[in-house]
């Protein structure tokens, strides 16, 4: 079994309500690793720190 196979799997075992946390992990996956061109290391770094910071705010906003 793949891994991709793997997450589907696991992904049929979450909760419904447990869904939307997965999805913005998974976001927060993408955005990590796909810095603007010409932005330097240590600004995408405060950027993304400033963005973990204020996730649990986000994620009760879009829950509300």
């Amino acid at each position: 079994m793949t891994t991709k196979e793997q997450i589907i799997q696991a992904l049929e075992q979450v909760p419904e309500p447990k869904l939307l946390d997965v999805l913005a992990f998974i976001h927060s996956l993408k955005r990590d690793s796909l810095p603007s061109p010409g932005v330097r290391p240590e600004v995408w770094q405060a950027y993304l720190d400033s963005e973990r910071e204020r996730e649990e705010v986000y994620r009760r906003l879009a829950n509300s």
